[in-house]
């Protein structure tokens, strides 16, 4: 069973520095937020962030959002410190930018204790160490960081993501192999919907549970790719039926459209209507 038993469709990036970003984040259609003290921070604010972090926390009214702190790197000046006060706070999980093995994670559970963790996966030491990082006990979930791969990999920008394929999916298989989340890369170009549909389909195809995104204009498009859509709903039901009706009667093997459904087939169906039905919930929440 997966770690986290719930959808991840869409994971927006806030600023943990920014007071009316944190408030706006509590109406957006989000299942998670990452909660930023790194990237979208600058030096000079740093240290103050983690209070404004933690009284917007504190006030809550975040809803059923899956509420993650990024932190700064433990070998920055303010990663261990970001880590003791993020361990103090009213979140879900910590993530760690830039793990390399499970040396980083459990440099960071030394700080944070048995906190779930997140791991930012953006260098290719990273990619070649995925299996073992994916292992570590308190690991929930993978993010991918493209644009640190891409720049590491002096890769050039293409559109259908070449370059980048092997390692994405060396994480995908890691976390599907222990279970854990995996979040794919941000899209950066926050206006164009109809690449980031692209991108968003090219995830949800290769096993990606949702998208990392950095603008609320991008969480409709997001949360649409990572549903099933009513055609896959209605044929999980179809499934189903066929399958428990071979099943009842004891002859035969159950066909629908033309192809044989078998237990794999059904098992899928059943997980179909499950995440349409934790999305509903959520949605209700």
């Amino acid at each position: 069973m997966p770690k986290i038993a719930r959808p991840l469709r869409s994971v927006l990036y806030i600023p943990g520095s920014k007071p009316r970003a944190l408030d706006k984040a509590r109406g957006l259609p989000c299942d998670a937020i990452i909660f930023d003290l790194e990237d979208a921070v600058t030096p000079d604010e740093k240290v103050a962030a983690r209070d404004t972090l933690a009284e917007a926390l504190k006030e809550g009214r975040y809803g059923n959002r899956y509420r993650v702190i990024r932190i700064n790197g433990l070998d920055t000046p303010w990663g261990a410190d970001d880590a003791a006060a993020a361990a103090k706070m009213d979140a879900d999980a910590v993530l760690l930018p830039k793990v390399g093995s499970p040396a980083d994670l459990e440099a960071l559970t030394e700080i944070v204790g048995d906190i779930p963790l997140w791991a930012m996966m953006e260098t290719p030491g990273a990619m070649l160490n995925a299996a073992a990082i994916a292992a570590h006990r308190q690991l929930e979930a993978m993010v991918m960081g493209t644009n640190d791969l891409a720049k590491d990999l002096q890769t050039r920008f293409r559109a259908d993501r070449l370059p980048l394929i092997t390692g994405l999916g060396l994480c995908v298989l890691a976390a599907k192999a222990h279970e854990c989340a995996v979040i794919d890369g941000v899209y950066n170009a926050f206006k164009d919907d109809e690449g980031l549909k692209v991108e968003c389909d090219q995830g949800r195809d290769m096993g990606f549970d949702g998208k990392t995104l950095i603008h609320p204009a991008q969480l409709d498009v997001a949360n649409a790719a990572f549903s099933p859509s009513e055609e896959e709903a209605e044929l999980a039901r179809r499934q189903i039926a066929a399958f428990e009706e071979i099943e009842a009667s004891g002859q035969g093997v159950a066909v629908v459209d033309g192809k044989i459904v078998e237990n794999l087939h059904v098992a899928t169906a059943r997980e179909t209507l499950a995440k349409l039905d934790a999305i509903a919930a959520m949605n209700e929440g």
